[in-house]
């Protein structure tokens, strides 16, 4: 089928890769003009995704029209507070019976809205999907063995990208939960950050074993109060991509996090990076949600202290600890 992707950047570039591959004519809308004749003159994209040959057929453009215009299937992969912007301007271009899948991963600040509510003011009456999971872009532009999971309120197209995207080493399940999958993909970047900290700060496998933990426990109570189930929290979308990113050595999040527990700002940790590191902005979205809902998230506001209020990181893992005590599991 014809699809497009919006936003080049890693992410963007591995899945219009993946869709290229799957045999589909792919056209990728590009910001930069450099990347966009590397892509189409090299099969590389240099900025983003160094050293990754890129499928023959995938063409790049910096026209929303020539991207968008006749595409069943579209991907929004831009960063997410330039999400509307962006999807504002190629709305127009839009078919009435295409399928729109989300992969920005966030909270607009302004509004609060996830990302697929975002795609779907912007460019109304289409079903819209999002998906999520433990996905490193340069592993999947690899083609190493990975699983997502792709929900929307609209089984149809659900599994409508199911099937675009799924081959023998990306498999995509479908789900219904589209608040707690996104919600799972946007918090764990601020857990990921947390983590990157607790490292930097010289702490061991204990410390980082009971931030995942309890870090998935903020963001299952967060998804809850906001109508999601909480067993999606314990899927790829949840605990799956919150491990991965945690964890990963090529995780954005998590090397700031690194950086700024070994003593730098947070400007001199972002310093020079091509690449955005979505769990910076959405500590400050996640923290508004959730004192929006009136709910408890201790790990969050602590990061976002550290990361804009020039708190101490050192000071502010034993004044976690000296929370008072509590049940492990809510009422």
């Amino acid at each position: 089928m014809r699809c497009a992707v919006v936003g080049a950047g890693a992410w963007g570039t591995a899945l219009a890769d993946l869709l290229a591959c799957n045999g589909h004519e792919v056209r990728l809308w590009v910001l930069e003009p450099g990347v966009m004749t590397a892509i189409n003159e090299r099969r590389e994209n240099p900025v983003f995704l160094p050293g990754m040959r890129l499928a023959q057929s995938l063409r790049a453009t910096q026209d929303h029209r020539t991207a968008l215009e006749g595409a069943e299937l579209i991907v929004y992969a831009t960063p997410s507070q330039y999400l509307r912007e962006i999807s504002r301007s190629g709305a127009a271009h839009v078919s009435p019976s295409a399928v729109l899948v989300v992969a920005s991963k966030g909270i607009e600040q302004k509004t609060l809205a996830l990302m697929s509510d975002v795609v779907g003011e912007e460019a109304t009456g289409r079903p819209v999907v999002a998906i999520s999971g433990p996905s490193f872009a340069v592993e999947v532009a690899a083609h190493q063995p990975t699983a997502i999971v792709a929900a929307s309120a609209d089984a149809r197209a659900a599994r409508h990208t199911q099937d675009a995207m799924s081959n023998a080493t990306f498999r995509v399940y479908t789900h219904d939960d589209l608040v707690g999958v996104e919600l799972g993909g946007a918090l764990k970047n601020v857990m990921a950050v947390a983590t990157g900290i607790v490292e930097g700060l010289g702490l061991g496998n204990n410390s980082r074993a009971a931030l995942i933990t309890r870090g998935l426990a903020e963001m299952t109570r967060l998804g809850v109060s906001l109508g999601a189930r909480a067993s999606t929290f314990a899927g790829l979308a949840g605990i799956g991509d919150l491990v991965l990113t945690c964890t990963g050595a090529l995780s954005r999040n998590r090397a700031v996090g690194v950086a700024i527990g070994q003593g730098q700002t947070l400007e001199e940790a972002l310093e020079g990076k091509p690449t955005v590191a979505e769990g910076v902005i959405t500590t400050k979205s996640a923290l508004a949600l959730a004192q929006r809902e009136d709910v408890e998230m201790p790990i969050v506001t602590t990061v976002y202290r550290i990361l804009f209020e020039g708190h101490s990181a050192k000071r502010a893992i034993p004044e976690l600890m000296a929370r008072g005590l509590r049940a492990e599991q809510d009422a």
